[in-house]
């Protein structure tokens, strides 16, 4: 493990704040390897972090249980929400009252019906639609606060994802949740109940997952690239690429999402001969196997006088000796840690790595 000398700050080897973080179905979450974090970076002497590819939030909240001052990044703009919710939020929750206001229907209201519209046969049932369309509605002319709103999107967004097979939005296959067959797959439980109930079930999970660990934490929805230097750490988990070329473009998985957060924009951005009504394609180095490489060396370079933590797998574009002889040739140390992992939808065992640069 490596060892700075002359440390600025006290070490801190155990988390003084205990709590739990949400449940998620979402792609590339590292909730279940966050103690294996933990136990391989508490040893290094840091008071700040950046979390440059944000996502679920779930590294960033772990950062924050240790009392760091931690800042959450993400460019997609429905995971920027959950880190207002759950990273930068330090005491605002929403109320019994305030959950009832988003869900009960106002009937002074002319609901406008975009996702019925757009989005009929495609991922979510007539009726699951119209409740969409609603709930959007009252998240964003209801709530007087943006931390609130984030609050009930980050809800939203994990119950869109519970009812999803595959809890993606890849392709068009509602007709697997609904069709009347003999099943070896999925959870039609999960699939089938009503939208309200993972609802109200999520806003407790976040209620439950926000606390202030006295330090001013912040939400931030930039390109990794423009993300500020100084953080003591750096936590670095991009896309993957596996090696055959193929990456996880999470702007497409879940584009759904991102409509969700920008409901009055969603029509002028949808590629409409796509079958499943996805956003319009953006390029980006992370999902480019000539490239990757190159945008992996940009992230180090930006900041290189930073601790470097970079979450990775064994059989990823590129290899992991390119980045560790990329990594020593910024930093002066370099610790490697592996676990054995087995991933959702992948047909073989995996390790997930962790490259530490100090």
């Amino acid at each position: 493990m490596p060892h700075i000398q002359q440390p600025l700050f006290p070490v801190v080897k155990t988390r003084p704040y205990h709590v739990p973080f949400v449940s998620t179905r979402y792609q590339g979450s590292k909730r279940k390897l966050l103690e294996w974090i933990w136990a391989n970076v508490e040893d290094l002497h840091f008071d700040s972090v950046l979390d440059v590819f944000g996502g679920t939030g779930a590294v960033s909240h772990l950062f924050k249980t240790a009392g760091k001052q931690v800042t959450y990044n993400d460019s997609l703009s429905f995971n920027w929400n959950i880190g207002l919710a759950l990273i930068q939020n330090a005491d605002i929750h929403l109320t019994a009252p305030e959950i009832d206001l988003i869900l009960q229907p106002q009937s002074d209201i002319h609901y406008p019906n975009f996702i019925q519209s757009t989005f009929q046969n495609i991922y979510f049932t007539d009726e699951e639609n119209a409740w969409l369309d609603r709930i959007v509605y009252h998240i964003d002319h209801l709530l007087d606060h943006p931390i609130k709103q984030a609050i009930a999107r980050f809800a939203l967004f994990q119950s869109c994802i519970a009812k999803r097979p595959y809890n993606l939005f890849h392709r068009a296959n509602l007709y697997m949740r609904l069709a009347h067959v003999e099943r070896s797959f999925g959870n039609k439980a999960t699939w089938d109940t009503p939208f309200e109930v993972h609802f109200r079930a999520f806003i407790q999970e976040a209620n439950q997952a926000i606390f202030d660990n006295q330090r001013a934490n912040l939400a931030l929805n930039v390109d990794a690239l423009a993300t500020p230097v100084g953080a003591d750490l750096v936590y670095i988990d991009p896309p993957y690429l596996n090696a055959k070329g193929i990456g996880v473009d999470y702007r497409d998985f879940y584009h759904f999402l991102e409509g969700l957060t920008a409901y009055q924009e969603w029509p002028t951005q949808i590629d409409y001969h796509s079958k499943h009504k996805r956003l319009l394609r953006q390029e980006s180095s992370w999902n480019d196997a000539k490239d990757i490489l190159t945008a992996f060396e940009k992230i180090i370079a930006h900041h290189r006088e930073s601790i470097l933590v970079i979450s990775y797998r064994d059989d990823g574009i590129p290899s992991k000796n390119e980045l560790l002889k990329l990594l020593r040739s910024y930093k002066q140390t370099v610790h490697e840690a592996e676990k054995s992992q087995k991933y959702v939808l992948s047909i073989r065992d995996s390790h997930e790595l962790l490259f530490i640069a100090t």
